[in-house]
């Protein structure tokens, strides 16, 4: 990103509005061949806020500040794009479409008020597209659907729609129907309006468009009637009047809001056909944030609720729902101002968001914010306010990471963060030499302020550096982001960390005797080792008779027969699960010594594994996997492959069901990709550890 700039060219700057009713924030949803990206730069367009689609970021996506190579390579994190249109403020909120960062998906979502589901009309819809919707309904967030790429060869409308309304429910219904000539899609047909919508205008339906748009039409007016508050409505339906259409578009948006009602508008971006009608039924159709129940706050020690409205006069509370790093301006923070007014040269508080077990620690500091932005592509256009309900970019907060909450310092708050996906993908890094160390740290610094999802884990037994990714496709960009930032780093398999125990009962006998003038050292102990069930831990007895062993020493033969099996009899695998008893021994008055009997212990239990045998243990987690019912016998395969015991399945609904398992963790290294695959990207997974089990004796030289 360059310097900062005041407008676009070709371009107006989108005025901040002093009113909430004044403001649509929409959330693109769907994957990432859906066209997403091309729809929110023609609908820039055609608001005439760019003067040509992709003027904004020539090869990358738009309103993005990450490095543009990333960017043309895959759309990976949340833009936002403003644009004017009937003195309404638009706030387009474009999210990837790939699985891996659906933690950015969930920013996009709690900057929203309401959700445009992309759909290909050339493709299906997935099963990942499926599980956001649900996502989406539990929160209550209304939603619309673009039926996109009308223009492709393949292209079906009706086939389409009928995909979506499998998927998504029967409240999927036709606002625009589309008309074609010879295959290309000339125009729009108005379900309410009864319109035409061509590039040569607007006119009424003719009678053979009438008769295509006559059931649509009165499957919307039944869905539109049955959402409203007017009684009157429908009865004058039933009796078979004519409905006045204004107040058909006035009930329109309260259905959408109820989430009874959930428009189909198709579309081209590339011709433009189907766009004002999309930006038309945002700014109508769709809620403003003042219809937008906010979330919970809390004090910074969580406790005191509040309950807070979208008024721009109201307590400052706002939160930063993404975060970049620009070579230039450094940190950019996007937020959401839920209540009150943001203003310039103003301070504000920010609060942590409770997520320390991912290198987030918990803060709270009072910071200025310096100026206040309107982002669109490598520019940051100065405001003058941000009131509640809209979007901004604010630049240089040195402490504020996403998920943070921003308020007054006088009245500071806390918003609980959503909830982001558990990374399950671990990549093991290494500085590629000593002078990269610096340049390692320091990025991973950033990359961990920017990216919730990502978690950072310093292993103490394996010694390696872990970052925890979502999928494959984040790793790659965590990596190219390291190299990027100057740190040149190399990646190593995933070390996981074993244990030992022994295979059967055994004796030990130690002795430690050392005559070197002066005092010598000397000390004989005979233990008995026993193998104990898993998750016993390590029990130390002792039954000696006749002070063979004096007892001041007793737990010095503990601490180094401890300290042996903390080492492990082979280096770095520590034994687990067995009982020592100490039964006899020997001392001497003068040369028997706390370090001597230590030494005693250590070599009496080295004696015992010797004598019994060692038996090498491997983590095994429980994992927890929520998929459509059509994969479970795969998944159920799948997991067999991998030595896991299927221990139960819960049936949810929806048709999904909850498959648990007990898997070994050498097995999970690449789960999350391979769940995925099996499942067309619609599987979650959990996981967490559960016991040790004996690992196959013949994977043990692995």
């Amino acid at each position: 990103m360059g310097s900062k700039q005041t407008g676009t060219a070709g371009g107006p700057v989108v005025p901040a509005p002093a009113d909430p009713a004044q403001i649509r924030n929409v959330v693109l949803v769907g994957p990432s061949a859906a066209g997403k990206t091309t729809l929110v730069e023609a609908m820039l367009t055609a608001s005439s806020t760019i003067p040509r689609p992709g003027a904004v970021t020539e090869g990358s996506t738009v309103c993005d500040h990450e490095p543009a190579s990333i960017e043309q390579q895959r759309s990976i994190s949340v833009s936002i794009a403003p644009l004017q249109h009937d003195e309404c403020k638009i706030n387009l909120i474009d999210t990837p479409g790939y699985a891996d960062f659906v933690g950015e998906l969930r920013a996009g979502l709690r900057a929203a008020d309401a959700a445009l589901f992309v759909v290909a009309a050339t493709e299906g819809v997935d099963a990942a597209t499926r599980a956001i919707w649900h996502e989406c309904a539990e929160v209550g967030m209304p939603r619309a659907v673009v039926i996109s790429r009308l223009d492709q060869p393949r292209a079906d409308f009706d086939t389409a729609l009928l995909n979506c309304q499998d998927a998504f429910g029967s409240g999927v219904l036709p606002l625009y129907l589309p008309t074609m000539d010879g295959g290309e899609l000339t125009g729009l047909l108005g379900c309410l309006t009864e319109s035409h919508y061509t590039a040569d205008g607007v006119r009424p339906a003719d009678a053979r468009l009438r008769e295509v748009l006559e059931q649509p039409r009165g499957e919307l007016i039944e869905a539109i009637i049955a959402e409203s508050e007017n009684e009157a409505l429908m009865e004058r339906y039933l009796d078979g009047e004519q409905v006045d259409e204004d107040a058909l578009i006035a009930d329109l948006e309260k259905a959408v809001a109820g989430g009874g009602l959930h428009p189909v508008l198709p579309a081209s971006a590339l011709s433009g056909v189907g766009v004002p009608q999309i930006l038309d039924g945002i700014r109508r159709g769709f809620p403003s944030p003042l219809e937008h129940l906010l979330p919970e706050f809390t004090d910074p020690q969580g406790a005191h609720p509040r309950v807070l409205t979208p008024d721009p006069s109201g307590p400052l509370a706002a939160e930063v729902v993404h975060t970049s790093v620009d070579s230039y301006v450094g940190r950019v923070s996007l937020a959401r101002v839920f209540s009150g007014t943001m203003l310039p040269e103003r301070p504000v508080h920010v609060s942590g968001h409770g997520m320390a077990e991912r290198g987030h620690p918990d803060h709270d500091e009072d910071e200025r914010v310096a100026h206040l932005y309107s982002p669109l592509g490598s520019n940051l256009r100065e405001v003058p306010r941000c009131v509640a309900g809209d979007l901004c970019a604010l630049t240089k907060l040195g402490s504020a990471e996403t998920g943070d909450t921003l308020s007054d310092p006088a009245d500071p708050l806390l918003l609980t963060p959503w909830p982001m996906p558990e990374p399950q993908l671990p990549m093991a890094v290494v500085a590629h030499n000593r002078s990269d160390e610096d340049a390692l740290a320091r990025n991973l610094n950033r990359l961990i302020a920017a990216d919730p999802s990502l978690r950072l884990e310093r292993d103490t037994e394996t010694h390696q550096l872990v970052l925890w990714c979502t999928g494959e496709a984040h790793a790659e960009v965590v990596l190219q982001r390291l190299r990027e930032g100057g740190a040149e780093v190399d990646t190593e398999p995933v070390r996981v960390p074993l244990r030992q125990t022994f295979a059967q009962a055994a004796k030990g006998h130690g002795r430690h005797i050392k005559q070197s003038g002066g005092h010598g050292q000397y000390a004989v102990c005979d233990i008995e080792v026993e193998p104990l069930p898993r998750g016993s831990g390590v029990e130390f007895v002792e039954k000696v008779v006749g002070g063979a062993v004096p007892r001041q020493f007793i737990p010095s033969v503990e601490k180094g027969a401890r300290a042996q099996l903390t080492k492990g009899i082979t280096e770095g695998c520590p034994v687990v699960d067995v009982r020592i008893t100490l039964v006899d021994g020997k001392a001497h008055s003068v040369d028997s010594s706390d370090q001597a009997f230590q030494a005693a212990g250590a070599l009496a239990v080295k004696a015992a594994a010797e004598q019994a045998g060692m038996r090498t243990l491997e983590p095994v987690d429980e994992v927890a996997v929520h998929i459509p019912e059509e994969h479970l016998g795969a998944i159920l395969g799948d997991l067999s492959s991998r030595r896991g015991k299927v221990v139960g399945t819960e049936p949810e609904n929806g048709g999904w069901t909850v498959v648990r398992a007990h898997v070994p963790a050498s097995e999970l290294t690449h789960y999350t990709v391979n769940v995925r695959s099996l499942t067309s990207g619609s599987a979650t997974f959990t996981r967490h550890f559960e016991t040790y089990e004996p690992m196959p004796e013949n994977l043990v030289p692995k």
